[in-house]
């Protein structure tokens, strides 16, 4: 039998909280939720894919409704489905959702179609009734990896938050099993950020390491000064010093920094990511990547980068994503990558994981559930069912 889909639903969520980072603050931040009906049948019940896009991009509802959901729901269902007919075709979903698209410009609409595509695999993997990190380690002829690692980001900036207050957020991810924190640096002076930086690195002793995250706000020389300073420092990483385009910032900037850095999340195509290595410095024995699908056009195109990866020379271990959702899990477990951020407290309920999901030595285990696994997350799926029905 063949699998049509029959309804695209989108509403713009609230996210918003009093932090902020070297850039922005996240008072007024949204998401688009998805939810693709489709009129597969699964133990009684209608197959419904749901997908969000990060933290950090607003919601996405004009481009979902006027563009790209239509494009779909236009589309002749005979052309989505997969060679059986009995299933859909992600990739030919995102040919129909990108019929008409000029290249290039890879800015708001990709997160736009990669909340779409994010539901596309969840309703894929539930009418495949399996696990979606299984199905793309099937597809892959790979054997998956359920024991993924997951770092702990948070250390933002908050009205009135103190270094004891700062301190006490590191050591509650160390108590929930964590090995790696992230903490954000350039929203204040250097002497402070040292300050703070300091701080955890006492708190966490050698228990956990510590990774530090500008969001891109410095200028080189800038960022040459604080990379001197963070060399003192057994850092995990030195992450987003400068704009995530400028590509001879990152270069120049890891000829002063020779421990790991990170960069990425804001690069949102396969060329983007090569322009990256060819252009941008980056090392394939130390340096970490961290391009998010639910920002970057979704699954289908994530597996292009991940082949201008390997065309590289870069192992998809190089690679933790950023936005700390499921989808990222599933595509860390299936197909080998180093990993992925969490956010144990921010970001809620699209952060985290599934309710019986415990961090244990820096790494989760994943669940054998249907699908993406947001059914495993009671107050997730209680808003995603919300939009379905």
């Amino acid at each position: 039998m063949s699998v049509r889909v029959v309804e695209i639903r989108e509403a713009t969520k609230p996210i918003s909280s009093a932090i902020r980072n070297a850039y922005i603050d996240f008072t007024k931040m949204t998401v688009s939720l998805v939810a693709v009906v489709t009129d597969a049948v699964r133990d009684g019940q209608r197959v419904v894919g749901y997908g969000f896009n990060s933290n950090g991009r607003y919601g996405q509802g004009g481009l979902i409704r006027e563009r790209f959901a239509p494009r779909l729901l236009g589309a002749d269902p005979a052309t989505l489905l997969d060679e059986a007919g009995d299933n859909l075709d992600p990739d030919r979903v995102w040919q129909a959702m990108m019929t008409n698209e000029k290249p290039g410009g890879h800015g708001e609409r990709s997160v736009a179609v990669g909340t779409i595509d994010m539901a596309v695999w969840d309703a894929v993997a539930k009418i495949a009734g399996k696990p979606l990190f299984r199905l793309l380690a099937e597809r892959h002829g790979v054997v998956a990896e359920p024991r993924v690692f997951v770092y702990a980001a948070g250390g933002y900036y908050y009205p009135n938050k103190d270094l004891d207050a700062l301190r006490a957020e590191m050591r509650s991810y160390l108590d929930r099993g964590y090995t790696v924190v992230k903490m954000k640096i350039g929203g204040a002076s250097m002497e402070d950020d040292q300050r703070r930086i300091e701080a955890v690195l006492d708190e966490i002793g050698d228990d956990a390491r510590l990774a530090v995250d500008a969001n891109g706000r410095f200028d080189l020389d800038t960022a040459i000064a604080y990379a001197k300073l963070l060399l003192r420092y057994p850092l995990f990483w030195y992450e987003e010093a400068g704009d995530p385009l400028d590509y001879g910032l990152q270069a120049a900037l890891a000829e002063h920094y020779p421990a790991p850095m990170a960069t990425g999340e804001n690069l949102f195509s396969h060329q983007d990511a090569r322009n990256l290595l060819r252009y941008g410095g980056m090392r394939a024995d130390r340096d970490w990547l961290q391009f998010d699908c639910a920002l970057s056009y979704g699954l289908c195109e994530y597996q292009r980068t991940l082949a201008v990866l390997e065309s590289a020379g870069w192992s998809a271990r190089r690679c933790i994503p950023h936005g700390g959702h499921q989808m990222s899990l599933n595509i860390a477990a299936g197909l080998g990558l180093g990993g992925n951020e969490s956010y144990p407290d921010l970001f809620q309920p699209y952060g985290g994981f599934p309710d019986d999901v415990r961090v244990e030595d820096g790494h989760i285990r994943m669940p054998d559930l249907p699908g993406i696994g947001f059914e495993g997350k009671a107050d997730l799926i209680r808003v995603m069912r919300e939009l379905a029905t």
